[in-house]
């Protein structure tokens, strides 16, 4: 039986490696941390779910009682609000998906994997992966300082932000992505009404880009998170997170949800979150998750491209093992990278403006908001959609067109 290592056991390892024990692959997975462990990335897009069906994860998912998100709610700074419903989307797709929290969730994901037969190593660390002939060695070192060494057919990095290949391949790059920082943690949500019990709601705040969001848990409680550049991240993290606190406690918007909230989890800081590599694949080893590049979080694309380039890189490893000839290039890192390259033009349509313009538009097109609405499901792969095809310039020449349109009504945002 051909043997495959997974290194990290975050979504994209567990439906990598679920999928392929499925096909009759020795899989292991070997994991850093201790599980279950508590990581960013909570709110899911309705294209990731298709990714845990197809990998055997989503039955015993189903059972889990998390909270179900219908869509996602948009704020301006003057109070307006654009809401997208998953149901109204362009594309077929599930018309709901999930907020989790990742220390369950993840944890969840492992269960289901290893009772499809995936084999789990935690609290390890992959110090070393060579690539001879038709073998990959993995070395990784226990807690104790024992070093094992693992002979596989093929290696799938989904290390998310350790990065173990393109740290010891030399893959890394910087991210064009402007760097940004965020500050966060879970509050008790007593306060929730309305659409709040389904949606994550986002409201930008001031001329930097900041903004703010707010993603409710089945349990009653919320995560909050601030993103800002680097400095004003840094500045709400000091005095033990005081200004992070009180902005929470009194931003207007909130209308009071959180004024007297307590922590459930304390916060944590997060800087310079963006990163690329050189390349998503090598002879005998694929990067998935996080390990190839992660954008921003406004649009809750991480776990969505885990799950999806997890399951993608599985199928291709499995037509390798199997001896099928499989075209890494085209069939991996451009279809990878094209559904990065889309969410990437929505991610600076929301920095530079012109996603506000086209959202609180008093006159915007049901039928492109639909199409719109898919892009937010992650539908990012679909070219039926003009909006995924002509991404590169549908935003800015909507924008422009809007602006035409409603030229002396000016509408703060």
């Amino acid at each position: 039986m051909k043997k495959i290592v997974v290194i990290g056991a975050g979504p994209a390892g567990a439906v990598a490696s679920s999928y392929l024990a499925k096909q009759g692959f020795e899989v292991i997975v070997l994991e850093k941390e201790g599980f279950p462990r508590f990581v960013i990335g909570e709110s899911l897009l309705p294209k990731c779910m298709d990714a845990l069906e197809e990998a055997g994860l989503m039955s015993p998912l189903l059972e889990k009682g998390y909270q179900k998100k219908m869509g996602a709610s948009y704020y301006n700074r003057a109070n307006q609000t654009c809401n997208f419903l998953f149901s109204q989307q362009f594309s077929k797709s599930w018309d709901w998906t999930w907020n989790v929290q990742r220390v369950n969730f993840d944890q969840d994901l492992v269960d289901a994997a290893q009772a499809n037969g995936v084999q789990f190593v935690f609290g390890c660390t992959v110090t070393a992966v060579e690539i001879e002939g038709e073998y990959r060695t993995v070395t990784y070192q226990s807690q104790d300082g024992k070093e094992t060494k693992i002979e596989a057919s093929f290696v799938i990095d989904a290390s998310g932000y350790g990065r173990v290949l393109p740290r010891l391949f030399d893959l890394d790059i910087p991210s064009v992505q402007k760097s940004r920082g965020a500050v966060f943690a879970h509050f008790v949500d007593q306060k929730r009404t309305g659409r709040e019990g389904d949606d994550i709601f986002i409201y930008p705040f001031d001329e930097k880009n900041s903004w703010i969001w707010v993603i409710p848990f089945s349990d009653g409680t919320a995560s909050v998170g601030i993103v800002s550049d680097m400095e004003d991240t840094k500045a709400r993290a000091a005095d033990d997170f005081a200004a992070y606190l009180k902005f929470v406690q009194s931003f207007e918007l909130l209308n009071g949800r959180f004024t007297e909230a307590a922590y459930q989890r304390d916060p944590t800081m997060i800087l310079g979150y963006s990163v690329g590599v050189k390349s998503m694949f090598g002879e005998g080893y694929v990067l998935c998750g996080n390990s190839t590049e992660f954008l921003d979080p406004v649009f809750s694309s991480g776990v969505t491209l885990a799950t999806v380039s997890g399951l993608q890189a599985a199928k291709l490893v499995e037509k390798e093992l199997n001896g099928e000839s499989v075209d890494w290039q085209k069939d991996y890192e451009d279809e990878m990278r094209y559904g990065i390259e889309v969410f990437r033009s929505y991610v600076d349509g929301w920095y530079n403006g012109e996603l506000q313009t086209i959202f609180f538009n008093p006159k915007i097109n049901p039928q492109i908001k639909a199409q719109i609405c898919s892009v937010l499901a992650g539908h990012v792969w679909d070219v039926s959609n003009p909006f995924v095809k002509k991404h590169k310039t549908i935003l800015s020449t909507l924008a422009k067109v809007i602006q035409i349109e409603n030229k002396g009504t000016e509408v703060k945002q």
